[in-house]
């Protein structure tokens, strides 16, 4: 190699570490081709379909679709999707009812609806209990005047909602602890993590999210335009007013609002994150102790949280910013920032192995949706799907095929 070769390379190479020092970079391991197959559902609202995505050996593909509307005339809006635990069935949320939304149940095999219940104003995010007894609903009640809201408990095998628990406004981000004993969910107009009681069906605390004020406290949040401390009342009526672009708004200046969108519970049940929109960072919160563990800076409008199965990684979409975020759910040091495939990053899912990361993006006007595919080894996308537009609930459903080996 020649003198001029190695003073380039080494020039190069400085050149880079230097523009690079704030960045975070993807940890280099090589990418390794699947070893199997790993199917994904996707909703997209502006079409009223469901998308059954395949990734493998083969690349990846959309299998088939699924109508779930009722009318071509009038979009019914499908939100959320939830996998039951033995991913026999599945659930899609319809925001746009008449008068409200509703949640139907489908055969995963044949896509065959298997009964459906309404809900209440917008059913948004969704989960199944671990033991597929019971699917929690937030109803995101984007319609009217702001005013509080509920979660919508249904049992799964009966479709029927057994019952409706007022929380706050704009619920969303409807998440479980591994043992399903609590429910945790995020209010995007009240500046508040929600834990329900999964045993008793009732709130039984709540936790305020702005930063420098945050505060948890045992029982229901009051209700809207009641305050319970002078700061909590002042917030909930001013900085969060603005819902243009669900997620999509930056903050103002000298606004310090968390606006959260998503509560997502460690594996082990010790912690949970709250993604808060408009502060770009996520709350860390002991649920021991009730109180704050830490703020970690995020990405840009993060919004969506999934953890790995086995709690080592938690992976955040940034909303503002097309693209993904991986944490280390101990430290909560950013590992990598992946850019998307298009913008308006929504939901995750993560395959049964923890090797991959399913993306549902949403797009931008008349663009499709997507599905990027993020190794979670290499943190590097590997592939991508178009599906319908406005792609949102995802949900993983199986894998198939040899096992994976690391």
């Amino acid at each position: 190699m020649s003198r001029w070769t190695v003073r380039t390379a080494l020039l190069t190479s400085t050149m880079t570490a230097v523009l690079c020092a704030p960045c975070v970079v993807p940890a280099q391991s090589a990418t390794q081709p699947p070893t199997r197959d790993y199917l994904v559902l996707v909703a997209s609202e502006s079409v009223d379909r469901v998308a059954l995505v395949r990734f493998g050996p083969a690349g990846a593909r959309v299998e088939r679709e699924k109508y779930v509307g009722w009318s071509k005339m009038e979009v019914a809006g499908p939100h959320g999707l939830a996998v039951a635990p033995d991913a026999r069935e599945y659930f899609v949320t319809i925001a746009h009812g008449t008068p409200f939304g509703k949640l139907v149940k489908y055969d995963a095999a044949t896509d065959a609806q298997l009964g459906n219940v309404m809900l209440g104003n917008f059913p948004a995010t969704a989960q199944v209990s671990p033991n597929g007894a019971l699917v929690f609903v937030v109803n995101f009640n984007l319609h009217g005047n702001m005013e509080t809201s509920d979660v919508s408990v249904v049992a799964a095998k009966e479709m029927v909602e057994i019952a409706r628990i007022r929380t706050c406004t704009m619920p969303h981000g409807s998440r479980l602890s591994s043992d399903g004993n609590k429910h945790y969910s995020a209010c995007m107009m009240d500046e508040t993590l929600v834990e329900i009681d999964a045993s008793t069906l009732s709130v039984s605390r709540h936790f305020f999210l702005t930063k420098g004020k945050e505060m948890g406290m045992t029982g229901a949040p009051p209700e809207r335009g009641v305050s319970e401390h002078g700061a909590h009342g002042d917030t909930r009526s001013g900085a969060n007013s603005d819902m243009s672009g669900h997620g999509m708004e930056p903050p103002k200046p000298g606004d310090i609002s968390c606006s959260p969108t998503w509560a997502q519970p460690s594996r082990d049940g010790a912690r949970v994150w709250v993604a808060c929109n408009k502060s770009s960072d996520l709350v860390e919160i002991d649920t021991k102790s009730w109180t704050l563990v830490r703020r970690i800076p995020a990405g840009p409008g993060v919004y969506n949280l999934a953890i790995t199965h086995n709690g080592a990684r938690l992976i955040a979409t940034n909303k503002r910013d097309a693209s993904v975020s991986v944490f280390d759910a101990l430290s909560g040091k950013e590992l990598a920032r992946i850019p998307t495939t298009r913008r308006v990053v929504h939901g995750i899912a993560v395959s049964d192995d923890d090797r991959y990361a399913f993306i549902s993006v949403e797009g931008v006007g008349s663009e499709p949706g997507t599905v990027d595919v993020i190794d979670l080894a290499s943190l590097e996308k590997v592939a991508s799907v178009d599906v319908g537009q406005q792609a949102g609930g995802i949900d993983f459903l199986r894998s198939e095929g040899a096992t994976h080996t690391p």
